[in-house]
């Protein structure tokens, strides 16, 4: 693991990343490709997760996620 996700997995607060930095945090063990399509299962298999993602303007296409979208994640699966 990098030093960057060390520092954010030590202390975190919901910002703005890509899928593939929280998918790692989530599954530090599997490489980013592996991490993020199972947190894109978990995220998709959560009804009331994609609603509240949905309020934001999120999108499947999207590759960066906001911090208010990184909080609902993390509201609904817990702490990474």
């Amino acid at each position: 693991m990098n030093n960057y996700l060390f520092k954010i997995m030590q202390s975190f607060r919901p910002m703005a990343m890509k899928k593939g930095e929280l998918a790692r945090l989530y599954f530090p063990d599997s490489t980013t490709a592996v991490g993020t399509n199972r947190l894109m299962r978990w995220i998709h298999h959560c009804v009331p997760l994609m609603n509240d993602l949905e309020q934001t303007g999120y999108r499947h296409s999207q590759k960066l996620l906001t911090a208010r979208q990184v909080s609902i994640i993390v509201r609904h699966l817990g702490e990474p």
